[in-house]
């Protein structure tokens, strides 16, 4: 809460990405009770409407309300984007914080695998994945994760082996604590503020990722509503409907830009907390 507190004291602009936040994650809950219309209903006689009073953001190339469709597609999108970050911070975090303290051989290779998936191409892996467990939002919801952990690995390995060389570390594995007991007890509280910032940061990367597979036709298959399916479909009218992808492009930029704000601001009120604290801990070592 403090953490909170200090992200709404930080500015404007962070002010801002919050509530933007909070309102996306309304939508993603709630999105298609929201909707004023059935996303799948079509109405060909009023195609390719501009905004009105009636369709505030218009209509597509079959009649169906793009409001409606834009909010009943936001689940798909945004909780997929949230799933492919947990999954990733699960297989990656994990791993990379244990790296730290098993013998070099075990380190060695374990960074090889990390960067073999490095070198993974994103677009190939995850078109290859639902081609062999299926075309579904959950295979790619999971290769996307799958892709975006290695970014985690490095982060909670970095952050713990600056805590490892820690007297009270090496104080607890010399007395017989086994490496799962010291993380457990003694590292997470120093690498999570690392991994909340990264996993902020994934979010973002996350649903961008969700967007350019479902624009590919790749985990959603329409008429089921998704922000990037409804992308790739309004750029093929952009002669009759020239703003059709205005909505879903804002939808994603918006939120991926008030995540990547977000991000850095944690950052920010994260190490200063930390660096706040340091000063303190050596006046009581003093007296």
């Amino acid at each position: 809460m403090n953490a909170l507190t200090k992200l709404w004291s930080a500015g404007g602009a962070v002010r801002a990405a919050l509530l933007v936040i909070a309102i996306v994650a309304v939508i993603a809950i709630a999105g298609p009770a929201l909707a004023p219309y059935d996303p799948l209903a079509q109405d060909t006689a009023n195609a390719l409407q501009d905004s009105t009073l009636a369709h505030l953001l218009g209509t597509d190339y079959l009649g169906r309300d793009v409001l409606s469709r834009l909010l009943a597609g936001a689940p798909a999108s945004l909780l997929s984007a949230l799933g492919a970050a947990i999954i990733g911070l699960i297989v990656g975090a994990v791993p990379g914080a244990l790296s730290a303290f098993v013998p070099k051989v075990g380190e060695w290779l374990s960074l090889r695998v990390v960067d073999a998936m490095l070198s993974l191409p994103f677009i190939l892996f995850a078109i290859v994945f639902a081609a062999l467990l299926g075309n579904g939002l959950v295979q790619a919801t999971l290769a996307i994760g799958i892709l975006i952990a290695p970014s985690f690995f490095r982060v909670a390995r970095a952050a713990t082996l600056r805590v490892r060389d820690s007297q009270y570390v090496e104080a607890a594995l010399f007395l017989g604590g086994s490496a799962w007991w010291v993380l457990r007890r003694h590292v997470w509280r120093q690498v999570a503020p690392n991994l909340v910032v990264a996993s902020v940061s994934a979010i973002g990367g996350a649903l961008l990722a969700v967007a350019s597979l479902t624009f590919l036709g790749i985990g959603v298959q329409p008429p089921d509503p998704t922000w990037g399916g409804m992308l790739a479909s309004d750029l093929g009218y952009l002669s009759q409907r020239p703003l059709g992808p205005l909505g879903p492009a804002l939808a994603i930029v918006v939120t991926v830009a008030a995540l990547n704000l977000l991000a850095d601001a944690a950052r920010d009120v994260l190490g200063a907390d930390a660096l706040a604290a340091r000063p303190r801990r050596k006046e009581k070592a003093h007296v």
